[in-house]
């Protein structure tokens, strides 16, 4: 049953919509004044709000006001024996849904609030597909747990809402793109486009008149105008992906854009302003390539304003479950298929591995394990031998050790409880080789299984077909 507040100081109104609604199939409360109205709409939520327009203390149309202040997307109708024009046109302005005069017929306001629901639904439509999209474009695919990840989040809130230019910095797979488009979708520029191009996907004249735009004639093919990405990106955020490959000509070019503003389109001589920001990201050193010759060093300087540092996925293998349950719910649904986890087993192979592709590699094998998988259990006989034959040489590194220090203890186990992982892998499960290889004792090493909560994993890995 749908919820109507109705506010009106005349008691005979009061139990006429009582009564009218409530036949209609409505749950109504019945309130005389728009104070009591004030108290009541902090407390509950209403689909529709029908409000005398005149009352001693506070008016219909502060009712109103209230009402779009709690930003519910409620409905009003405003009834009134006292129309005027002047009360009139501040309620319309105020967004009132609409309007009528007492004595007024049951018909028409039978048909008013059907459609004041129809609005009410739609407006809930909108802002919950506006939310989703905005979440898509902010944190939903940057998943994790760990403090780099946090930081990073922190990072963002922090430097969003501004002009500055951006260098996103990681190893490829890392998510740099999903960072830029948090970045924009966080700022005052959200409403306005986000445009992108990678510099290193495209020939080099057509990279100039893709970003700049032409004029009819400017080249062989060019048989009108055309508009680039910059025109197209004012008032929002260009995202250079790949800068370090972009070629010397578009970088001569792109910092004309980063000093003045402004450009021209090829084969024209007028100047265009742009207001855009720019956020750039590559997977490369620029500096050393600066030292080479190869990217202008007055250009670094331009997109390395405020960078941005993506940590590789073994460096926060805390998010590998997190990450990997992202994609299994969202490869699961996209597929029609009910899988519901991974087996114990199968998480570990994916936490251990060391992920030199980043999290694209991992989104890749979660959606070739929902594709195989026959069960309502990621196993690991779906995942790919490269993830499960993974001796786990790489990640026994030496770390960093920062001025925060390590914690010894948990290091010294991580490598312990991977150690033995290895083991027990190379001996396909069998625990007396495994203790072998680790030159441990049978109850040594079977303690550890017990302290690591690390499963015999000789059944499932005897499975793969």
């Amino acid at each position: 049953m749908k919820p109507i507040l109705v506010v009106d100081d005349e008691k005979s109104m009061r139990d006429f919509l009582d009564i009218f609604l409530k036949q209609e199939g409505y749950r109504v409360r019945c309130v005389s004044s728009g104070k009591d109205a004030f108290e009541i709409l902090e407390k509950k939520e209403f689909d529709l709000v029908i409000t005398d327009i005149k009352m001693p203390d506070i008016s219909g149309v502060e009712v109103l006001k209230k009402v779009n202040s709690l930003n519910l997307n409620t409905p009003v109708i405003m009834i009134t024996a006292f129309a005027s024009n002047e009360t009139a046109l501040e309620a319309l302005n105020q967004g009132v849904y609409d309007y009528i005069s007492k004595p007024f017929n049951v018909d028409e306001m039978r048909i008013i609030i059907k459609r004041a629901f129809e609005k009410k639904r739609l407006l809930d439509e909108n802002a919950y597909l506006k939310t989703e999209l905005e979440e898509r474009h902010q944190y939903s695919q940057i998943l994790g747990k760990s403090e780099k990840i946090k930081k990073i989040f922190k990072l963002i809130d922090e430097i969003a809402d501004g002009n500055s230019t951006i260098s996103i910095l990681g190893e490829s797979g890392t998510g740099k793109e999903l960072v830029a488009r948090a970045i924009h979708s966080r700022s005052s520029r959200k409403n306005n486009p986000f445009i992108y191009i990678s510099c290193g996907a495209i020939e080099e004249n057509l990279l100039l008149s893709e970003l700049f735009g032409h004029k009819k004639g400017a080249f062989t093919g060019a048989i009108s105008d055309k508009k680039g990405l910059l025109e197209e990106a004012d008032g929002g955020t260009f995202f250079l992906d790949e800068i370090g490959e972009a070629p010397p000509s578009f970088q001569v070019k792109l910092l004309r854009v980063l000093q003045d503003k402004e450009f021209k389109r090829v084969g024209d001589t007028k100047n265009i302003k742009v207001d855009v920001r720019f956020i750039s990201a590559t997977n490369k050193n620029l500096l050393e390539l600066t030292k080479k010759g190869l990217f202008r060093e007055d250009l670094y300087y331009r997109l390395h304003v405020i960078p941005v540092e993506l940590p590789p996925l073994r460096e926060r293998k805390e998010d590998i479950p997190i990450l990997a349950e992202g994609f299994l719910k969202r490869f699961s649904g996209n597929n029609k298929r009910n899988i519901k986890g991974f087996n114990p087993g199968a998480m570990e192979f994916l936490e251990r591995f060391d992920w030199p592709g980043n999290v694209r590699e991992l989104e890749n094998v979660i959606e070739r394990a929902v594709a195989l998988e026959s069960s309502d259990m990621v196993q690991i006989k779906s995942l790919p031998e490269s993830v499960t034959t993974f001796d786990g040489v790489s990640e026994l590194r030496m770390p960093k050790l920062s001025d925060d220090g390590i914690d010894l203890e948990e290091y010294v186990e991580k490598i312990e409880k991977e150690l033995i992982t290895m083991a027990l892998n190379r001996t396909n499960g069998v625990l007396n080789k495994a203790a072998s290889l680790l030159n441990l004792s049978f109850r040594s090493f079977r303690y550890r299984l017990q302290k690591y909560n690390i499963k015999n994993i000789k059944e499932e890995l005897g499975s793969r077909s």
